[in-house]
């Protein structure tokens, strides 16, 4: 049997691939042999004849003859990497409720008396219903009302992300490096970090509350502490995670809070351990006590988002199965 036209051969196997043949019967619309493209995984490389199986588990035989053009292609991207990156962000902001919140079209006004830049900031996704240069002076007017600098949320690449930058905004001081959103599956994220955890783990508490040792290390907290009390607890369903040392000194926590929906996502947020406790297994150990939070409550979809500068944690994440879905960055208006 001659070598196929194409970059397939029998190393395929169990690869994604699509495959252009010729079909029998009458010419195509040019006059020449009537095509199709196949697409599926390599199920079998034979002496005369391939199989390829469909996404919906159709299995086709293909004569080698018959094969104009071939190769591998990408795996398709999971189903909850498929979601768009404004609807994640909407999902994963069901987990951060502001204190205050306005539509502007579809863009979303949040106010939170300056307690984190995602609750005091305006998440920039679709059309504001309004002509551009109306819409951001809405948007200056919302914020000089509350007393708050003018500040969005852009998902990177979006035309509003690339307007803006056009126009002079600048990264937020301090955010510069950006964030990404990461999803992935609670099942596999529990399976995952199982292997992570110490031999003999320490006692992880659960309360649906934050108390004083839990907020004792974040200084942007406890400047705003109503404000931030209000947020963190603001989820109907919202757990606070903490590893404490032996004096009540915690050395290890996250949050998590569940967002509502067909598949209902768990939103963690939070995670820290402090520096003289790192590399231990901590952060592990009580990451899979959120993720179990919430696989108890029918969570199907981890989300969580980290600054792109912070490999330590996204290493953690990658092995976990958490996915970068989009960036995005906090801007500030020129001047």
């Amino acid at each position: 049997m001659p070598d196929v036209p194409s970059g397939l051969g029998p190393w395929c196997v169990g690869v994604r691939v699509v495959v252009r043949r010729r079909l029998p019967g009458p010419p195509g619309p040019s006059g020449g042999p009537a095509l199709t493209d196949l697409l599926g995984v390599l199920e079998e490389w034979g002496e005369r004849t391939l199989t390829v199986r469909s996404e919906d588990g159709t299995l086709t035989i293909v004569d080698r003859s018959d094969i104009v053009a071939g190769k591998p292609v990408p795996p398709r991207a999971p189903v909850r990497l498929r979601v768009s990156a404004a609807d994640a962000q909407l999902r994963a902001g069901e987990g951060w409720p502001p204190l205050e919140q306005a539509r502007l079209g579809e863009w979303v006004l949040r106010a939170s008396a300056g307690f984190s830049s995602r609750a005091n900031s305006a998440l920039l996704v679709g059309d504001p219903g309004r002509p551009w240069d109306d819409a951001l002076a809405e948007l200056h007017r919302f914020y000089a009302d509350r007393g708050l600098p003018t500040r969005v949320q852009s998902i990177v690449g979006s035309a509003p992300q690339r307007r803006l930058g056009g126009e002079g905004w600048v990264a937020v001081p301090g955010e510069e490096a950006g964030v990404g959103l990461r999803l992935g599956g609670v099942a596999r994220a529990i399976r995952a970090v199982r292997p992570l955890i110490p031999a003999t783990p320490p006692r992880v508490s659960l309360s649906d509350v934050v108390d004083d040792a839990w907020l004792a290390d974040d200084a942007r907290a406890l400047a705003h502490r109503e404000a931030a009390l209000a947020v963190l607890q603001g989820p109907e369903q919202v757990t606070f995670a903490a590893i404490t040392d032996t004096t009540g000194l915690v050395v290890a926590k996250g949050r998590a809070a569940l967002a509502a929906g067909t598949d209902v996502w768990l939103c963690a947020t939070d995670l820290w351990v402090a520096a003289a406790h790192r590399r231990r297994g901590l952060g592990a150990t009580v990451m899979l006590e959120l993720l179990r939070w919430g696989a108890e409550r029918g969570a199907g979809t981890a989300c969580l988002q980290v600054r792109l500068d912070n490999q330590p944690a996204a290493a953690l994440y990658d092995r976990l199965g958490l996915a970068t879905h989009h960036t995005y960055r906090y801007l500030a208006p020129p001047g």
